[in-house]
């Protein structure tokens, strides 16, 4: 997976968003809010995007546990909830 060019990590008060940085893609109609765990993972996302392979669902799982005191089954459910939503928004690419 890779995180579609152009969003951006944006701290707003106690709150993170995800920004369209170009024209197609914003969309006034819809704002992505994050907390603090899932702007964590949308940090790790956009660090796996730079490599050749992108990154996983595994990925994001094992960043998460590193960082936070969480079980890894704990950690696969969160992760796999961010992403789809990630997905359904568009802000992600499936490779």
């Amino acid at each position: 997976m890779t995180t579609v060019p152009g969003f951006r990590l944006r701290k707003l008060g106690n709150e993170y968003i995800l920004v369209g940085e170009s024209m197609e893609l914003i969309n006034f109609n819809k704002m992505i809010t994050l907390n603090e765990t899932a702007a964590f993972l949308w940090e790790q996302a956009e660090e796996g995007s730079a490599k050749p392979e992108g990154f996983s669902v595994s990925d994001l799982c094992k960043a998460l546990c590193a960082e936070y005191d969480v079980s890894p089954e704990q950690a696969m459910t969160d992760v796999i909830n961010t992403v789809s939503s990630w997905t359904e928004a568009g802000v992600i690419k499936l490779s």
